[in-house]
């Protein structure tokens, strides 16, 4: 089908962009590309940074913030593992109960008389100011709540750190969160690009330690920086960089832009369109998100059986949709779910 200016070769019915993204073609083509070129030998390794220039740019852009403020990374938990191991000893840091794990465990398991509490969603911001950390996806993973982000805000101007992972919300949600300490983000999901890349967008005032420094993170990577223990860092942010999974690269360094330079009121606005007309058409609280959890025993089961592509997260199936998601979706899901059994 054809969808926001560009072709996608899935089908109807799948509704799991939460677990994994569908990407346009022409993303899937520039991949293929690579493959060949490696394939064939015609790859060279400086020939990829064009595509992790592009796609720093194009997260720095999705979360309002600077490239020369954005970290590349593999995954979300790594990234937060640095933010996590700089905080002080017996730092309290505040998380949302039913958090994805990897926001909270990297500072769980940190010792050193660090703590984390968790509250529910919703009070969050009413006890932010009273930490030293607050660390929260944008859009929770297991069910689609969006966190309120304002009183997350005035926290910091109190002097509380705020995390952010992004890795839920960017690619469907309109975000200005580069007021924040550290945005996190992942490729796969929202962002269409193949596993292997994250992104952290950093306030000047919190660069932790490069504990996974490498050659990629130095000034000069194609040569000082190759075979010294002490080249000159690249500065800023980009000191953090670790060695970039170069086909995940080629797809993020075209999906990235290509994102960031849609219509992010009018992509919100289809996805959530087509979420809350579900939870209308189930009698389901408006979602008001890009994600719908349905709270039905054997929902995952019966979508599944339908031929649609679900996951089920916390007890309920997890329906997400997208930017190649259309009506039809929404038809197909409402008679899986309340029409005769499909198993």
């Amino acid at each position: 089908m054809r969808a926001f200016g560009q072709d996608f070769a899935g089908g109807p019915g799948y509704l799991n962009t939460a677990s994994v993204g569908l990407p346009p073609a022409f993303v899937a083509d520039a991949v293929a590309v690579a493959v060949r070129d490696w394939a064939s030998g015609a790859a060279r390794p400086p020939d990829f940074d064009p595509a992790v220039d592009a796609a720093r740019a194009g997260f720095a852009a999705l979360v309002g913030s600077d490239p020369a403020r954005v970290a590349l990374g593999s995954t979300v938990s790594a990234l937060a593992g640095l933010l996590a191991a700089s905080v002080p000893d017996g730092a309290r840091v505040l998380v949302a109960r039913g958090e994805f794990s990897s926001v909270t465990r990297p500072f769980a398991v940190q010792g050193r008389g660090v703590t984390v509490t968790e509250v529910p969603l919703a009070e969050l911001g009413e006890h932010a100011g009273a930490y030293d950390v607050v660390a929260v996806s944008v859009v929770q993973s297991a069910d689609g709540r969006i966190a309120d982000l304002a009183p997350l805000r005035a926290a910091r101007s109190a002097g509380t750190r705020v995390v952010l992972d992004v890795t839920q919300a960017a690619g469907w949600l309109a975000l200005d969160v580069g007021w924040a300490d550290a945005v996190l983000g992942a490729c796969y999901k929202w962002l269409l690009s193949p596993r292997g890349a994250s992104w952290m967008a950093l306030d000047p005032s919190w660069v932790p330690v490069p504990h996974s420094a490498g050659w990629y993170g130095t000034r000069d990577r194609w040569g000082d920086g190759l075979y010294r223990p002490d080249p000159v860092p690249a500065p800023g942010a980009h000191g953090l960089d670790v060695s970039p999974d170069w086909l995940s690269q080629a797809g993020a360094g075209v999906a990235l832009p290509w994102l960031a330079g849609l219509d992010r009121d009018a992509v919100q606005a289809h996805c959530t369109g087509l979420a809350d007309d579900l939870c209308a058409r189930l009698d389901l609280p408006p979602a008001g998100s890009a994600i719908v959890s349905v709270p039905w025993d054997g929902a995952a089961q019966r979508l599944g059986a339908a031929g649609m592509a679900v996951a089920s997260r916390a007890g309920a199936a997890r329906l997400s949709f997208h930017l190649a998601n259309t009506g039809e979706d929404v038809d197909l899901a409402v008679r899986a779910l309340t029409g005769p059994d499909p198993r």
